[in-house]
C-alpha cells in the first residue's frame, strides 16, 4: 500500500509533471540549436526540415507550460489535471517531430506521466477558484496588451518597425515589461503621446499582476516564521503519519520516526508549533482532536495515527475522530494510565501501550533477578540483533515465570499455615 502511494500516487504525478516540463524545456533548447533546418524522413513520410525547428522552440514553452500545470496539480486542481493530460501528449508528439535522440528519454517519460496523472483523477478535485483582485489584475494585464495592440496596429504610419498585428502586439508587450529594445520608436507626437499611455497602463497593469502572484509567497513565509502550514503544503501530504498533539513522548516519538516516513504534527500552541517548525518539523497549529483540524491533515490518505500526550481523554476524543474520519487508518496511542489502555482502544486505536506499565514490568524483573530485560529495552530501541532479542525475551519469561512460582509457593505454605489450627 504505501509503495503504490510513493509510486502511483499524487505526489508522483505532480513531480513527474514538473521533470517532463523541465526535459522539455531542456530539449527544446537544445534542438533548437541543431544543424540546418533539412527535411528528413519520419515513419516513412518526409518532413520539411522547418517543423523540427519550430516543435524545438514551441516544445520550450510547452516545457513553462508543464511547469505551471505541476503547481497546480501541488494545490490539487482539477483544471490543472486536464490541462496536464493534454500537454503531456503534445510534449510527446513534440519529441517525436524534432526526430533527435535527446528527445527519446521526453517521450517516454510523457508517456508514463500521462497514465500516472490519469490514474490519480480522484486526487485532483479542487475547482480553480480565483479571488477579486486576481481576476481585477488579470483582466487588466489583459485589456491593457489589447489597448496597446489595436492602438499600435491602427497607428502604425505613427511608428517606425510596425506593420503587421504581430508587431503592435510586439512592442506592447516589450513596452509593458520593460524591456525597451528600441527597434519600434513613435516618428510623430501622436504617436509619441500614444507610447506614453501605453507604457502607463501597460506597466501599471503588469506590477499589479506581479504584486497578486508574490504575495501568496510573502504570505507562505510568514506561516512557516509563524509555524503554520499553508494550504498549498497540506495538499501535497500523502502517505504520512499524522501525530496529533503534544506530551512527554512526542519528542522521542518524532526522533524515531525522523527519516523513516513523512511527519505532520498538529498541536494547539502557536509558539511550540514555532519552536518544532523552526527544527525543521512539519507542524499545523490547531486543535488536534477537531475534525476540520483532522481533514486539513489529511488523515484520509495518511499512514498512520499517534495519539500520544498525557490526557488519556483528550487522545480518547482525538482518536474518536481520527476513525470516524478514516476508518482504515491504523491508530496507536498511550495510555497514561494502564485503565485506560481498553477505553483508548474501544475509542477506536489499534495498539495502545502504556509506557509506564512497562517501564514499571521491566524495573520491577529487573529487582527480581531477571537478566534480559535491560537487553530487551535496548533491542526495542534498535540496537541489538535478532537473537539476542529472542534470548532477552526468553530470560524475561523465565524470570516472570519462577517469580510467580515463588508468589504461588509462598501462598500455599500461607494457607497450610492458616488451616493448622483448624485441624
Amino acid at each position: 500500500m504505501a509503495l503504490s502511494r510513493d509510486w502511483l500516487g499524487a505526489r508522483a504525478a505532480v513531480v513527474l509533471t514538473l521533470l517532463v516540463g523541465l526535459l522539455s524545456v531542456v530539449t527544446g533548447i537544445a534542438n533548437i540549436g541543431i544543424g540546418s533546418a533539412a527535411d528528413f524522413q519520419l515513419l516513412g513520410v518526409t518532413v520539411p526540415g522547418v517543423v523540427r525547428q519550430v516543435t524545438a522552440f514551441t516544445g520550450t514553452l510547452t516545457g513553462f507550460l508543464l511547469l505551471l500545470t505541476a503547481f497546480g496539480l501541488r494545490r490539487r486542481l482539477r483544471t490543472a489535471w486536464y490541462a496536464t493530460l493534454f500537454l503531456c501528449p503534445v510534449t510527446a508528439l513534440q519529441g517525436v517531430l524534432q526526430s533527435s535522440q535527446l528527445s527519446l528519454p521526453l517521450i517516454g517519460l510523457s508517456i508514463l506521466t500521462l497514465l500516472v496523472v490519469g490514474l490519480n483523477v480522484r486526487a485532483f478535485e479542487r475547482e480553480l477558484s480565483l479571488s477579486t483582485s486576481q481576476i481585477a489584475s488579470l483582466s487588466a494585464l489583459a485589456g491593457a496588451q489589447a489597448y496597446g495592440t489595436a492602438g499600435a496596429f491602427a497607428l502604425r504610419e505613427e511608428f517606425d518597425g510596425v506593420e503587421t498585428l504581430l508587431d503592435a502586439f510586439y512592442f506592447t508587450l516589450v513596452t509593458g515589461s520593460t524591456v525597451g529594445y528600441g527597434d519600434i520608436t513613435p516618428n510623430s507626437a501622436m504617436g509619441e503621446l500614444f507610447a506614453l499611455s501605453v507604457v502607463l497602463v501597460t506597466v501599471s497593469s503588469f506590477a499589479v499582476v506581479l504584486g497578486v502572484v508574490f504575495t501568496p509567497l510573502i504570505e507562505a513565509r510568514l506561516s512557516k516564521a509563524l509555524g503554520r502550514m499553508t494550504e498549498e503544503q497540506l495538499d501535497v501530504l500523502e502517505n504520512h503519519v499524522l501525530v496529533l498533539g503534544y506530551g512527554d513522548l512526542t519528542e522521542p516519538i518524532l526522533e524515531e520516526l525522523t527519516g523513516k516516513a513523512d511527519v505532520l504534527v498538529v498541536v494547539p500552541e502557536e509558539e511550540r508549533a514555532r519552536r518544532l517548525s523552526d527544527r525543521g518539523y512539519t507542524v499545523l497549529t490547531d486543535d488536534p482532536s477537531d475534525e476540520d483540524a483532522q481533514q486539513r491533515g489529511r488523515v484520509n490518505v495518511a499512514r498512520a495515527v499517534v495519539a500520544a500526550t498525557e490526557n488519556d481523554a483528550e487522545d480518547a476524543l482525538t482518536i474518536l475522530t481520527a476513525r470516524q474520519l478514516n476508518p482504515e487508518v491504523t491508530i496507536v496511542a498511550a495510555a497514561t494510565q494502564r485503565e485506560n489502555v481498553n477505553k483508548l482502544k474501544r475509542a477506536g486505536a489499534d495498539t495502545v501501550i502504556s509506557p509506564a506499565a512497562l517501564g514499571a514490568h521491566f524495573l520491577a524483573e529487573s529487582a527480581l533477578g531477571g537478566e534480559g530485560a535491560e537487553t530487551l529495552e535496548t533491542r526495542l530501541l534498535g540496537t541489538q540483533g535478532d537473537e539476542e532479542m529472542e534470548a532477552a525475551a526468553e530470560a524475561v519469561e523465565e524470570t516472570d515465570g519462577s517469580n510467580t512460582d515463588r508468589v504461588a509457593d509462598h501462598g500455599d505454605t500461607d494457607t497450610d499455615s492458616d488451616s493448622a489450627p483448624d485441624e
